[in-house]
């Protein structure tokens, strides 16, 4: 059985990142990778549309001056395929593909307390063992289909946008069928309906969209990006989501309407989360200055979109606007005016099941020549879930987080010594332009382990006392917050999982900059709340 002082599952943005560093330390590491090349969430998310929301040249890694200075993105905000290309770049630039083993999905991990050592087991049977075992599962790695009935019984092509083939899907002259409309389905929509032949959008939950305003970066812009990717950088670093937007000092209950609707104008009209991420500091706490901001964009979208009725469906009643996840879009509800488009709600006419031939609602039978399924993941715990993690005293990490997940820091387990979780639940990194908070999560998991060589030390284990009061206190970030009142991933809500209805917090709302302040703190006072042997 081979034996490594490192085993990294995942070679997405954190598990490459992590493999560097790990190298840089002199450890024996393996990176194992269910998919067949590098990539993680940019490998598998393939479908029409994707691209990220995060301004591409705040995206990348910050790490490496020559890659900063060699690379170039096309587009202010970045396509799937271009995106792949740069972490293809990275991993040959720093020659990572030979200790990664590709096309091996780890399905258990346990923990030998006599040895000290993790063993991991892969799908295929094969078994390592390691001292450290890292997780960079990532919090979007599991996609989830509905449950309705007769999804194998459809004979024409279907597809997840979570694991798109890798071939070219054709949607011209086809009658398509477009299931969710949250991030991923928002990005596909309006590409689908450039060619389809029909396109029926089945939307079980309208959310609040905001352009996304992308363009090509000129020669001109080029310059100016590399010449700033230190105030760039600086500027992710000191803002609460690590974007390069923050939130503004007034509060929209304190501005004249003028005042306020000539703000909410010059957000909408910008590029990117500005609108989300920079907007006035009160709409998330306050029900009322919230009510400004969904009221703004429920005028924009009427504004958009042609036919009233259309229009009603598309505007979210259930929760305020930045409540959940905001999909950015180009031109997604334009989308609703072409003749060859049609919205089916299916709270008013619910899918029964699908068919040999279609899709089958309450209210009527509709063909299709295919069936795009846009229906999420089981985030951020639906990584670790798919897998058997068992600690201390034979205590699966399923049975521990049964009724919620439990941290310290977001970065380690009580009961399972030895194992870090990048970009975990309760981790900054949940809530966050990614890279920039993937960083911080490995320089800090790389420092500890750096700190351990040095003394000589073998095993360290958060306290049960650091992970119950990290926990309340994340749990205290988000009392405030009006998304915490609302059913979403954010709360570990999904009603496509069964007993998944309960709400229990995933993130971490106190910000990027307070979390890496808190790490630090615990670092300085010799790793507080850590116990080594």
């Amino acid at each position: 059985m081979a034996m490594f002082d490192a085993i990294v599952i995942g070679a997405g943005m954190s598990g490459l990142y992590q493999l560097h560093k790990l190298r840089q330390l002199g450890l024996k590491v393996r990176v194992y990778e269910a998919g067949g090349d590098v990539g993680g969430t940019w490998y598998w998310n393939r479908y029409p549309g994707a691209r990220f929301d995060s301004e591409s040249w705040s995206y990348g890694y910050s790490f490496d001056d020559e890659v900063l200075k060699e690379w170039e993105w096309s587009e202010h905000f970045a396509a799937q395929p271009e995106t792949l290309a740069y972490l293809n770049y990275v991993a040959d630039k720093l020659k990572l593909r030979r200790d990664i083993r590709f096309d091996s999905r780890v399905t258990a991990c346990a923990y030998d307390e006599a040895a000290n050592e993790w063993e991991v087991t892969l799908e295929d049977g094969d078994t390592a063992r390691c001292r450290f075992l890292i997780t960079a599962v990532g919090p979007l790695s599991t996609p989830v289909w509905p449950t309705i009935p007769g999804i194998q019984d459809f004979k024409g092509e279907s597809y997840h946008t979570a694991t798109w083939p890798h071939h070219p899907v054709s949607f011209a002259g086809k009658r398509v069928a477009v299931i969710g409309t949250g991030a991923t389905g928002v990005q596909t929509i309006q590409e689908v309906a450039k060619t389809a032949g029909t396109l029926t959008v089945f939307q079980r939950r309208p959310n609040w969209c905001a352009p996304l305003v992308n363009a090509k970066i000129t020669a001109e812009e080029q310059a100016k990006i590399k010449a700033s990717y230190p105030e760039i950088f600086a500027r992710c670093r000191a803002s609460h989501g690590c974007f390069i937007h923050d939130a503004d000092p007034r509060r929209a209950l304190e501005v004249s309407p003028q005042e306020r609707e000539a703000f909410y104008e010059q957000r909408y009209a910008e590029p990117g989360f500005g609108i989300w991420m920079g907007n006035f500091r009160d709409i998330f706490v306050s029900r009322e200055a919230n009510d400004t901001i969904s009221e703004f964009v429920a005028r924009k979208i009427r504004e958009r979109v042609k036919d009233p009725k259309i229009a009603d469906k598309l505007i979210p009643k259930d929760h305020g606007f930045g409540t959940r996840r905001v999909p950015l879009e180009t031109n997604y509800y334009e989308v609703y005016n072409q003749p060859n488009v049609t919205l089916v709600d299916i709270r008013e006419t619910p899918i029964e099941r699908i068919t040999p031939a279609g899709i089958a609602t309450s209210d009527t039978q509709r063909d299709f020549d295919m069936i795009i399924y846009a229906t999420g993941f089981d985030a951020v715990l639906g990584g670790f879930n798919k897998m058997e993690i068992t600690g201390l005293g034979g205590r699966t990490l399923k049975d521990k987080w049964a009724e919620g997940p439990r941290t310290y820091l977001g970065l380690q387990v009580e009961g399972f010594p030895n194992l870090f979780t990048l970009v975990g639940p309760h981790n900054a990194a949940t809530f966050c332009n990614i890279p920039r908070c993937i960083e911080q999560n490995v320089e800090w998991v790389s420092d500890v382990l750096a700190h351990m060589q040095k003394q000589g030390l073998n095993r360290i284990a958060a306290t049960r006392a650091a992970e119950d009061a990290w926990t309340e206190h994340v749990y205290e970030t988000g009392q405030k917050l009006l998304f915490t009142q609302v059913d979403s991933w954010f709360m570990g809500i999904n009603t496509n999982l069964p007993g998944r209805n309960k709400r229990t917090f995933l993130l971490y709302a106190a910000g990027a900059p307070a979390y890496r302040e808190r790490c630090d703190e615990v670092a300085a006072r010799g790793y507080e709340g850590f116990t080594f042997d």
